[in-house]
């Protein structure tokens, strides 16, 4: 599996375009549309995955659905996906907002984390439908996994979850 990132609009979100066998998943198409098909190229988009529905993480999402016709995958998904030749699950993550999820490739030890989870810190939780207490047990979720799991978020550089669970002080909650 091979991911790529493209770093999008004013609020730099990073939309990740995620690679098997010349087949993309598209991760949080936040902006900046041309740029992203640019990165998908001649590759086949089978479906969007959306971290979470905030704006800077959805900007190009219509564009997308406009032109490549695929199906969105998201909180109201079901938690086991197999599309294509991915298979990942859904954790449902919420605290930066109520939506929000972590897509988990478990095969090849990745999780795209959107907002919930960043490199040595996590979402806000003061905005529209965030919530501290959700994001405590999101966290506590979230430590039962393997610590060589690499974090992809939704701003920022990548993570694993070893070096969070040292250094983010979030995870002491």
């Amino acid at each position: 599996m091979k991911i790529s990132r493209v770093v999008t609009g004013y609020l730099e979100e990073n939309c990740y375009i995620v690679e098997n066998n010349n087949e993309v998943l598209v991760v949080d198409p936040g902006d900046d549309y041309e740029l992203i098909k640019k990165e998908i190229g001649k590759r086949k988009v089978l479906a969007v995955l959306i971290t979470h529905y905030h704006f800077d993480h959805i900007g190009a999402l219509d564009n997308i659905l406009n032109d490549y016709k695929v199906d969105v995958i998201d909180y109201n998904s079901s938690l086991e996906q197999k599309i294509g030749n991915f298979s990942f699950k859904i954790i449902k993550t919420p605290g930066h907002k109520d939506d929000c999820v972590t897509f988990y490739f478990e095969k090849d030890k990745i999780m795209f984390t959107g907002d919930f989870l960043f490199r040595a810190s996590v979402g806000r939780t003061d905005l529209d439908s965030g919530d501290q207490f959700k994001m405590k047990e999101s966290l506590k979720k979230i430590k039962t996994y393997p610590e060589d799991i690499k974090i992809y978020p939704g701003h920022g550089e990548s993570s694993t979850l070893s070096y969070e669970f040292k250094n983010n002080i979030f995870m002491r909650w």
